[in-house]
Order: C-alpha cells, then structure tokens, then sequence
C-alpha cells in the first residue's frame, strides 16, 4: 500500500514502505520543488506504479468489447498507470458492494443499477449521501434488450400475464435483473410489490431456479424456486433457442423488454476518486476507452470475429454477433453524465418504489452524477 507522503486521502497499491506526493497534492501545493513533468516520467513516482483495476459483468462480455480492444491499443502503454480487469458474475449489485469496500476502482454495468444503489431507499437511509461511487461515464447509449424467460417443463406459464403476484429470480438485491422487476410491474400495470423477489446468485443458479433441477442430482424431481428471471437477450439465447444440437433447451422465453434509458454507464470509486471532474487519470482513461470505441466502430468484421472465438470470453454465431450489432450504440464520448437521463431513470425508479418519491430528482441527481456534460 503506497501512501500519499503529504498524507492526503489518496491511497496506492504498492509497497507499504514507499511515500510519494500524491498528483493531487502536487497540484495543490504551490511551494513543492518538485518537477511535474519529471515526476510523472519517473518510474517510480506513484502514478507510474499506480494499478488500475475495471470491472465488468462476466455475462455481458459483448458489451465489452471496445474495452478489450482498447486495452490492445499501443495507447494504452502510454497511460500513466497499469490497468487490469476483473469480472463480476452476478452483476452490478456485486459492483457496488465490491466499490464501497475498495476491491475496484472502475467498473462498466448497468444504469438502472448504479442509480438504484446511491438514491435507492437503502442507501437514503444512511447518514452520509456518499455511496462509494459516482456516475462518471456513458457507455452504451441505446437500451437494453432483456429476455424473460423461465424453465422449458413450465408448462403452465405461457406469457408474461402468467407472471403477475409470481416469484422472480435476481442475482443480487440492487442488480439490474432486481431492478427490471420492478419496472415490468410499472408497465404491465401491477403494483411495485406484486413480485416476490427471489436472489438466486449468478446466471446459472438462476437457469437452475427457474428450471427447477439440480443437474447434480438428475433424480430428484424438479423444484423450482422462482417462477422466471430476466436476462440480456444474447446471453441467453443459446439456453431458450432450440437448434439441432440443443434441440430441448433448459429455458422458454415468454417475452422482452427494453430499458427505457440508456443501458451502461461508468462509475468510479470516491475513495480513489474524491474529485472525478478534475481528475487527470480519469481524463486519460476516457480518452483510451473513447479510442476503444472507434477501433470497435471502424471494425465491425473484426467484432464478430471475435464475438465467435471466445476470445472475449463469449461464444456467438455470427448470425447472432451480427444482430446484435445492429442494435447496439455505443457512445460518442464516455466522459460526463447528462442530468436529464438521470432524471429519466429517478422518475421511473421512483414509480417503481425503488427510490422514495420524497426525495427531489435535484438530490437524486447530486447523489449520483460524478462529472456532468
């Protein structure tokens, strides 16, 4: 751990027994002696040795594919820290808690989930507004499109007016999946609480749940714990759509439904990140994942490709890499938050339940957003 030598909040990964001025105090302290250009070339200045970690949702790698191929760019040999990536199976509700205990410093996921986790009623209830995080980034600009699925023996569930005073599986109170509930209750016209919420873990727990079956234990008879559960559409696909390989899938798709925001979104730490609108090592990091984009843009054959070979750690036909591209937008440019999609997704949340209808968007909108457009 590398400490800040004028003891500021800034904390560093390394060893325990070396102290620098943190960039922060090198900008704040008008008295140093010190170089800045020097002292960001050095290796061994903190910032050289700095390690960077992002974290993403390990079911939704095709998300991420501008990030992979940024992290490929020659661009980033050049940045002035080390980046490495871990993933989180069971989605953005993992994120957060792994963000408030200082495991990650970045992570990409899911808009409805990152709002829901600093504005929520949860996270009002506490003494301190600070959440850990802040909004900092766009994404993906267009919505999501999620499945609603539940197990292929469900026999008595045939469309989505089955699913009504039903049970739905989650990965995680506050991930996205939990999140969605609440929004397809809005929009089919039931109330918030109609659903019994059921957290069932990541993406395999949650086939199982609703299937009912331990593949462990093929004797047993089925004993579903969840009526169904809603996931991105190309995740899963391949368990709903039958083909002459996999002709009896584990699950049936009853329906979909899209967000009515913008889909992902890029959050950073406060603790490492307490000023993220001045902050000079997120400016480098938007403009490498911006370049990441435009590789991704200006190579679309090169995607699917990479979309097919599990590479990314995905494995998608290229019939299905292909209509996925047609959908998916990603943003003109990552750095900043606009006001008004925040708005858009407190409004809902709060007709939702998820956010108390008290609170006002304007400290909604404090609570979340890190940088603004």
């Amino acid at each position: 751990m590398l400490l800040c030598s004028n003891f500021c909040a800034n904390v560093f990964p390394t060893q325990p027994q070396l102290y620098y001025p943190c960039l922060f105090c090198l900008f704040a302290a008008s008295t140093t002696q010190l170089d800045l250009a020097q002292w960001l070339t050095c290796p061994q200045s903190a910032l050289a040795m700095y390690q960077l970690t992002i974290s993403f949702h390990r079911a939704l790698e095709h998300y991420l594919t501008p990030l992979h191929l940024a992290l490929r760019s020659p661009a980033v040999a050049s940045l002035p820290f080390k980046i490495t990536t871990t993933s989180f199976p069971s989605g953005t509700g993992h994120m957060i808690t792994s963000l408030r205990g200082n495991e990650i410093d970045i992570a990409i996921g899911l808009t409805e989930g990152w709002v829901a986790g600093l504005a929520g009623k949860q996270q009002a209830s506490q003494s301190s507004a600070d959440g850990g995080y802040k909004v900092v980034g766009h994404w993906v600009d267009n919505p999501l499109r999620w499945a609603i699925v539940t197990g292929r023996n469900r026999d008595e569930i045939t469309g989505v007016s089955d699913l009504k005073d039903k049970r739905v599986g989650v990965s995680r109170l506050g991930s996205g999946s939990h999140i969605m509930s609440f929004v397809l209750a809005q929009q089919q016209g039931w109330k918030a609480d109609s659903l019994t919420t059921v957290p069932l873990g990541p993406f395999g727990p949650l086939r199982d749940g609703v299937s009912g079956l331990d593949s462990s234990k093929p004797e047993q008879a089925a004993n579903p714990s969840a009526e169904f559960f809603m996931w991105e559409e190309f995740t899963t696909k391949p368990y709903f759509h039958a083909t002459s390989e996999k002709p009896n899938p584990p699950l049936k798709k009853i329906g979909e439904i899209f967000t009515p925001w913008p889909s992902w979104m890029i959050v950073a730490s406060t603790a490492l990140f307490p000023n993220p609108d001045q902050d000079q090592r997120l400016e480098s990091l938007f403009q490498a994942l911006d370049q990441g984009i435009k590789d991704f843009e200006a190579d679309t054959a090169r995607v699917v490709k990479l979309l097919g070979t599990g590479e990314l750690g995905c494995n998608y036909i290229e019939e299905d890499a292909t209509e996925w591209l047609k959908d998916v937008r990603f943003t003109n440019a990552t750095r900043g938050v606009d006001d008004k999609i925040i708005g858009d997704v407190v409004d809902v949340l709060k007709v939702a339940g998820v956010i108390d209808s008290a609170m006002s968007n304007d400290e909604a909108i404090q609570r979340v957003i890190g940088i603004k457009r």
